[in-house]
Order: structure tokens, then C-alpha cells, then sequence
């Protein structure tokens, strides 16, 4: 770095009802280089009592506040999470610090105060926090036992983190974070999801950049104690993901392929917390990363309500301490460490129209714990596609051969889409698990356009009632979102089935380069399509409907794959189609849940 490295480490044990230690240095043993991490931790910690520590490592400035990074999230914020040192997407040092625990917040490499090439979510980024761990399991204040707890990226990175097993990690609670970068955040059935890694990028990352100047005028952190670098020097210090993102297409690229792991390596007691209304982002990495994990012990716990909010709700913050009493203080008041006590998964059933981003209002949905995932007793039942745009659970009878045209290259704003729908329901069945959509389609060119090579294939649940009107949950942002998404690049459908994580409801993709299948027009090809998981209880007289697009449409948020280089006239532009007839049955695959037997 050009900057000259010192010691900046400052104490406080007068100021605050914990002591606080500022810019503490870890030397790294993985590389050469250091990050440099606060310390709360409780007074007398250090002489004589030890405590066990929460660590968490992550580019947005452990020394931002949370009130200055989102002011209106922070308002709403349960107020025993209120402190001095709050932080987005954090535990609370006054909270944790009041119930015997160290917090230990990091700056990733190249962010806040820790020099450095900034490179998120990277290999080196991993190993770097697995020094962070294994050092903080060896301060003369810690009980050696270290738990990993925090939200979206502060819990993504818990998964690679924790299947390299540092010493002293003893328990992790990703909440709605991502398990498999590729699938999960970056490209969506190999389609690139572009825009929130902008928008997240350019938000919420460079503005921390290690030696950015005026971060302090802006309110955004502290400016970089050594000193600012030059634009030039900032640029040479980080990797854009954006770019690399855009640039990089399959999981044997050696961007993606430095980022993977086994997830079998996770051996520690894990408590995997997902979001219902996730369904662009982290939703599917916590579902697969419980399924896919070795720990002995390990549960998936569901929510619902604005990403932000529920990690600070009193009621799901006792989980977590009590999940991490068990394995950090050997106190275990529920029977977390006991196989089988506790079922292993807790719904929470999404059932009525509660509104969106009413977090008092979502707690009137129930739970109910189930022993396994997904749910034993599921009936995946199919759902055939008719020409006249229904869905019905016989198989349709006609020998005619049809087909429903739309245009490609639909936008949120001119989407391009058909919609096919269930009758009214007589009963109220629930709907819960994995979904897959059988598809036969094709494309053809526009007569005056380029011949296309390719087919962007989104679709959508959506739940609608008596009455016509569509029923929206809270998404990550806030937002208004349906029932579930899903997403297919016909280039890449091909299925590994020999593949271990191959399942009948969750058909596998390598996504490689030498995966690559060729898409010409007029030929009619049978895909399958990876929805992600949902939850329903759909009541008397409501509808389901399937929506098949060319693009993004209601409920995609802030995650749009808009990419022009990604999605090019050139390759996509033309009619898709999908085809009926005897030999091309379409249906939508639903996981229903029949009542549990005395």
C-alpha cells in the first residue's frame, strides 16, 4: 500500500457501558497484510473473566453507524438494539456486551480502516476471516469459543468461512445469507442479475474504499486514519464486482471457481434463518446450505418482513441467544445440542392477505415445526399447461398440436409474458417446498431482426384472490413481491443427474463453459425449470398463477437482469414460444402438503 501502516489501536473502558476497543490489529497468517477490527466486550473481560466472542467480517465500515447508513431501518429497529456502535446488519454491542459476550467487527480488506486489495467475497477475503476467528478464539478475554451471527453478507460469508473449520468457531447463524454465489446472487438460472450488484456496489462498497477521501464530510465513517489515496491508487487496490460479474458467465471461470467450497466441510452446530420474501436473493442459499451442510446438528428456521427488521425482533433474538448460549456457554435451556429436541425445521405459514411492510401485521401468520426438509410427506403434484392458458392437475387429453407466443426481450417496464391460471380452489391446500417447470419452447426471429441464439426464460407464482386481486409479501427492500421466481438461459439447461445435490425437485446445472447447448430457431426443446422455494396457504376460492416472460415483471425489485451486453438484441430478440401436444406436456411441478395424521 502506499500508505505508511501504524499503529492506530485506541481503548476506551470509561465512555461506554462495555469497553470499547478501536482499530485493534490482526495480523494476517494467510497473506501478508493486516485488518483492523473494533472490540466490545464486557467490563472485567480481560482480567481473569473470559467470554465467548461473535465475530463478524464485512466492506461496510465497522465504524459507520447504523443510524447514518439507514436512518429510517434504524428507526424501526427493535430498541434494545439501540447503542453507541450499532451497525447495519450486526449484532449489537450493547445488547450482546449486557448478556457475556465479546463482539468483534471487522474490516474487510481494502474497506474502512483495513489496507489492503478490495476484493468482496473473494478466496483471499475467506481466508482473511478465518484469521480474524481463529485470533479472536486466542485473546487473553475470550473464552476461545467464537460464533459467527449477522445478516445478508454477514452471513454469506459465514458458509465458506465455516466449512474451512477455524479453530474456536463453535456455532454460526447465517440469516438470509447467500450459499452459493454463483446460483444465488449473480446469475439467476446462468442469467446475469445485475442491477442490486450495481446498486449494492456503488452504495454500499467503494464508498469505503481503504484511503477514499471524504468519507468523514459525508457522514459515511471516519476518513482513513493513514491517510487518502489518489483515484488512480484506489482504482489499482480493488476489483470491481460489477465488472467481474458481467465478464465472468460460467462456475468454471476462475472467478467463480476460486469462490466455491463443500459445503459438507460445515461441521459446527448450524441455525440457518431464511426469509419467505427473499425470493431474488439469500432465500435459496439458506435452504440449500441446511440441506447441504455436515453439522451434525443443524436447523432451518423461517421468517417473514423486511430483510433488516426481523434479526432485531425480541422474540427471534431470544432464539439466537439461546442457540448460542448452548454452544458458546454450555447453557442450553431449550435443547438445542441434543439431537432431535427440537425439530429440526420452524415454518412460519404465509396465509391470508396481511398487507406488505407491516411488520405487526405478518406476526398474526402461524408456525409449525417439521422434522426434516423438505417435508416428508409432500405430494409433488403436477399442474399441466393448457393452450387456453389454465392450469389443471389431469393430464389434457387433446392430440392437437399449439402453441402461445410472446415476444422476447420484455422489460419491467413493456414486459412480454403469458399468464395461465388454476381454478378456484374448493379446498385450502398448502403449498411449501421447492417448485419445477416443465417447459417445451422455441424461438424464431423477427422478419426484419437478427436470427436469434438464446432464450431468457422467467417465471413467476403468483396468488390471487376471490376477488381478482393479487395477494404481495414484504420482499428483502420492502417491496411488494409474489409468491416465488425462477429463471432459465436455455443455452445452459443442461441437468447433471448423476450430480450428489440432483433431486427430482431441484433439477442440478454445473453451469460451465463445456455445459453450453445450442439453441437454433424452430426447434422445440424440453426444459426444466429451478423455482425457488415457497410457501402458501391458499385459501377457499383462490387462484394460483403461473406467469412465463421474457424479462422482469412485478416483484423483481431493485434485482433486475437488464444487462445489454448480458441480454443483447443481437442473441434474443425475435418470438418464444411454447408448444402443446402429445408430445409436449407443460406443468408446473407444486409441493402440497397434506395435513399431518394423528
Amino acid at each position: 500500500m502506499p500508505n505508511q501502516i501504524r499503529d492506530i489501536h485506541t481503548i476506551d473502558d470509561q465512555s461506554f457501558p462495555y469497553v470499547f476497543e478501536q482499530n485493534v490489529t490482526v495480523n494476517l497468517k494467510s497473506s501478508d497484510g493486516l485488518v483492523r477490527c473494533n472490540v466490545y466486550r464486557p467490563k472485567g473481560s480481560g482480567n481473569g473473566s473470559k467470554v465467548p466472542v461473535l465475530v463478524t467480517y464485512g466492506p461496510y465500515d465497522k465504524d459507520i453507524h447504523y443510524e447514518d447508513f439507514h436512518p429510517s431501518s434504524y428507526s424501526e429497529v427493535n430498541g434494545e438494539h439501540h447503542s453507541p456502535h450499532s451497525a447495519w446488519e450486526t449484532p449489537d454491542p450493547g445488547f450482546w456486551t449486557s448478556h457475556g459476550y465479546a463482539v468483534v467487527r471487522a474490516d474487510e480488506r481494502g474497506l474502512g480502516q483495513s489496507p489492503g486489495l478490495l476484493d468482496t467475497m473473494s478466496r483471499g477475503t475467506s481466508e482473511a476471516f478465518f484469521d480474524v476467528i481463529e485470533w479472536a478464539a486466542e485473546q487473553p478475554w475470550s473464552s476461545g469459543k467464537v460464533g459467527l451471527l449477522g445478516i445478508s453478507y454477514y452471513a454469506g460469508s459465514q458458509w465458506r468461512v465455516a466449512a474451512r473449520q477455524p479453530k474456536g468457531l463453535c456455532a454460526i447463524i447465517p440469516w438470509e445469507g447467500m450459499s452459493d454465489y454463483y446460483r444465488d446472487r449473480c446469475r439467476h438460472g446462468g442469467v446475469l442479475s445485475n442491477a442490486f450488484i450495481k446498486f449494492w456496489w456503488d452504495r454500499q462498497v467503494i464508498t469505503n474504499q481503504y484511503g477514499r477521501p471524504g468519507r468523514n464530510a459525508r457522514n459515511w465513517g471516519p476518513d482513513t486514519i493513514e491517510g487518502d489515496l489518489s483515484q488512480a491508487e484506489l482504482e489499482e487496490n480493488r476489483r470491481d464486482q460489477t465488472v467481474d460479474n458481467t465478464m465472468n458467465k460460467f462456475r468454471d471461470d476462475l472467478y467463480y471457481a476460486s469462490k466455491e467450497y463443500d459445503m459438507a466441510d460445515i461441521q459446527v452446530p448450524l441455525l440457518s434463518v431464511a426469509n419467505w420474501g427473499g425470493i431474488l436473493l439469500h432465500l435459496r442459499g439458506n435452504v440449500e446450505g441446511f440441506s447441504h451442510a455436515g453439522s451434525r446438528l443443524k436447523y432451518l428456521r423461517f421468517v417473514t418482513g423486511r430483510h433488516d427488521l426481523p434479526f432485531y425482533y425480541r422474540k427471534e433474538v431470544e432464539v439466537q441467544r439461546s442457540f448460542l448460549d448452548a454452544f458458546l456457554k454450555d447453557d442450553d435451556r431449550v435443547g438445542w445440542s441434543i439431537q432431535g429436541k427440537i425439530p429440526a425445521v420452524d415454518l412460519v405459514l404465509r396465509k391470508g392477505d396481511v398487507g406488505v411492510n407491516d411488520a405487526a401485521a405478518e406476526q398474526k401468520y402461524t408456525r409449525r415445526n417439521e422434522a426434516e426438509w423438505p417435508i416428508a410427506r409432500t405430494q409433488y403434484t403436477r399442474f399441466f399447461l393448457t393452450p387456453d392458458q389454465k392450469l389443471i392437475t389431469g393430464e389434457p387429453a387433446s392430440d392437437a398440436r399449439r402453441k402461445l407466443s410472446y415476444k422476447a426481450l420484455g422489460t419491467l417496464e413493456n414486459p412480454h409474458l403469458l399468464q395461465l391460471s388454476t381454478e378456484p380452489f374448493a379446498a385450502e391446500p398448502e403449498i411449501t417446498g421447492h417448485i419445477v417447470a416443465h417447459l417445451n419452447v422455441s424461438m424464431s426471429p423477427d422478419p426484419s431482426g437478427p436470427t436469434p441464439t438464446d432464450i431468457d426464460l422467467f417465471v413467476t407464482l403468483r396468488h390471487i384472490l376471490p376477488e381478482g386481486k393479487e395477494v404481495h409479501y414484504t420482499g428483502t427492500a420492502g417491496d411488494p413481491v409474489p409468491l416465488t421466481k425462477g429463471w432459465l438461459r436455455v443455452s445452459l439447461r443442461k441437468i447433471n443427474p448423476d450430480h450428489p445435490k440432483h433431486r427430482p425437485w431441484l433439477p442440478h446445472r454445473d453451469y460451465t463453459s463445456t455445459d453450453i447447448l445450442p439453441v437454433i430457431p424452430g426447434e422445440v426443446y424440453a426444459v426444466d425449470i429451478e423455482v425457488w422455494p415457497t410457501n402458501v396457504v391458499v385459501e377457499k376460492g383462490s387462484k394460483i398463477v403461473f406467469e412465463v416472460s421474457s424479462g422482469d415483471t412485478q416483484g423483481c425489485g431493485i434485482f433486475r437482469h437488464n444487462d445489454s451486453s448480458d441480454r443483447s438484441e443481437q442473441k434474443f430478440r425475435g418470438s418464444n414460444h411454447i408448444h402443446f401436444g402429445p408430445k409436449s406436456l407443460n406443468y408446473v411441478t407444486l409441493p402440497v402438503i397434506p395435513p399431518k395424521s394423528d
